[in-house]
């Protein structure tokens, strides 16, 4: 609108020059501006507010979707067109993955006999500690790579377990899975699945499996789809938490460590779980 342009522009710019060059009349133009703002735009201006703070709460790694869950979670019933309308208006977007080069974390050994797929692409569990997958990937530093080892539980989508080191290798690995066992306590016969990288056909990260008399199943060669719900994750911390290169290894794993247990465990809403955090979904009473 040709007035909304005067009124942005007003202290910059002439005010009748400007409306001279649009071929609006000075008069219509401080009638429009005097007008009173009608309840939509001040319904809007709110709604606004609303916005910025899930957008800042998510580190500005939310979209419209997840603004609507969240608005929705706090008793507000806008609309979610509504939202992604105010959100494109004002510039507020989701982060998107980088596609760079990286380093490979998957090498496997010749002489290791990989154990068959049993997860088989059943990618939900009927309760917490059934079935857990994991996997490495690396994070860019001004100091060199940064790499992480997680598992995940696949009831909660929930990290259970993680580290971090300069090497990776097999003793990274069993430091995650030491963590999650630790922490989770899981019963026998735990399903757990992996690629077939040599730290997880390693002789040590086998025992250590075989302690909690673990069910063990592997991808598929060259098959990133058989363990597709780890690799969303990676995708989504590397979107919202390392979508650029940490300035050190220090800052790399102290934002990684608030991202997993200040944000993506305890509050991060996921899609999945029908919008509710993995901490919120494990809390929730299973029928």
């Amino acid at each position: 609108m040709s007035y909304a342009f005067v009124k942005a522009q007003a202290g910059q710019h002439s005010v009748k020059r400007m409306c001279q060059v649009l071929g609006v009349k000075r008069s219509a133009y401080y009638a429009w501006r005097n007008r009173p703002e009608s309840p939509r735009t001040v319904a809007n201006r709110k709604l606004l507010v609303y916005i910025r703070e899930e957008y800042e709460l998510s580190g500005k790694s939310y979209g419209s979707p997840r603004i609507y869950k969240a608005l929705r979670q706090r008793g507000m019933a806008y609309g979610r067109h509504r939202i992604a309308h105010l959100m494109r208006q004002v510039g507020l977007l989701g982060q998107a993955t980088r596609q760079k080069r990286r380093p490979r974390t998957t090498q496997s050994d010749p002489q290791a006999v990989p154990a068959p797929n049993l997860l088989n692409r059943e990618f939900t569990a009927e309760a917490p500690n059934r079935k857990w997958v994991g996997d490495i990937t690396c994070i860019e530093t001004a100091e060199g790579w940064l790499y992480l080892a997680a598992v995940l539980d696949l009831y909660s989508r929930r990290v259970v377990g993680w580290a971090m080191d300069e090497r990776c290798d097999s003793s990274l690995i069993q430091d995650a899975w030491r963590m999650a066992v630790a922490q989770r306590q899981p019963d026998p016969h735990l399903l757990h699945h992996s690629d077939r990288g040599s730290q997880y056909t390693s002789g040590a990260y086998q025992q250590d499996l075989a302690a909690w008399e673990c069910q063990v199943s592997m991808s598929r060669v060259g098959n990133c789809y058989d363990n597709a719900v780890m690799e969303s994750f990676f995708s989504t911390l590397k979107a919202e938490c390392a979508y650029e290169p940490f300035a050190s290894r220090a800052q790399a794993r102290t934002a990684i460590f608030e991202y997993i247990e200040a944000w993506y465990n305890p509050r991060r809403l996921h899609s999945t779980l029908g919008y509710l955090s993995p901490a919120e979904f494990e809390a929730k009473p299973r029928h």
